[in-house]
């Protein structure tokens, strides 16, 4: 087993005092070759949004974009007329392909919104720009992991453009979940809140850890923890 952490405190990081966010990878005015992504997933950014401020419309491509909010409300309008408020626990799929503009701001003059914001690489470029989203009930992600996205034939909550699937999970303190891998797949897990121990090593909010070489993932909650879990061909 290969298993490399990614310590919270080693992010990248930026206070545009509307915007504080954190880069698990290259992004933006963060550039370290050393972390430029893990197999498909290229981004996890932890961002937090002050009331009342957001993202101006902007325009991608090309990507598979995810957006998980923590706490608060996201309000997200696009150029194919997708709009909608994303709050606890929901996800949305934004696939840019040939094209796409959007903004997202905080829904609220009052508190903050944290959401990560995640990418993933396309198989190909000049896909069809879509976007979805939906909400998971967090007794879905109680003590067992929720597949958010995926390629079709997973079953996912929301499918995308390439075979790699995120799950996410509430794990109460103490309890333990096992997730087999295929040969050749190698996996990212995220801690968004708590502290867990992953295949032996201890994580707590913000690290991340790829595992490759491994039959399995076996994740042990140090305290009630949420995480992200990647599962990436």
């Amino acid at each position: 087993m290969n298993a490399i952490l990614r310590p919270a405190e080693e992010r990248g990081h930026a206070n545009h005092g509307w915007l504080d966010t954190r880069h698990s990878f290259s992004f933006a005015d963060y550039l370290d070759p050393r972390h430029m992504g893990f197999r498909s997933l290229r981004v996890i950014n932890d961002d937090v949004v002050r009331p009342g401020t957001g993202f101006a419309t902007h325009g991608h491509r090309d990507m598979e974009i995810i957006s998980y909010v923590v706490s608060g409300a996201l309000a997200h309008a696009d150029s194919t007329g997708g709009e909608g408020v994303i709050r606890r626990g929901d996800i949305q799929v934004m696939s840019a392909g040939t094209g796409i503009r959007h903004s997202e701001y905080n829904a609220s003059h009052h508190e903050d919104v944290r959401f990560l914001q995640i990418w993933i690489l396309p198989p190909r470029a000049g896909l069809a720009p879509s976007y979805r989203q939906c909400a998971i009930p967090e007794a879905d992600k109680r003590n067992r992991l929720a597949l958010l996205a995926g390629p079709p034939d997973s079953d996912p909550a929301l499918p995308i453009h390439q075979d790699a699937r995120t799950y996410a999970s509430l794990l109460e303190a103490g309890e333990r979940l096992v997730h087999p891998l295929a040969p050749g797949r190698g996996t990212w897990v995220q801690v968004v809140d708590g502290a867990v121990v992953a295949n032996g090593v201890a994580m707590k909010r913000g690290d991340g850890l790829a595992v490759e070489d491994a039959a399995q993932v076996e994740i042990l909650a140090a305290s009630d923890a949420e995480f992200l879990l990647f599962d990436l061909a």
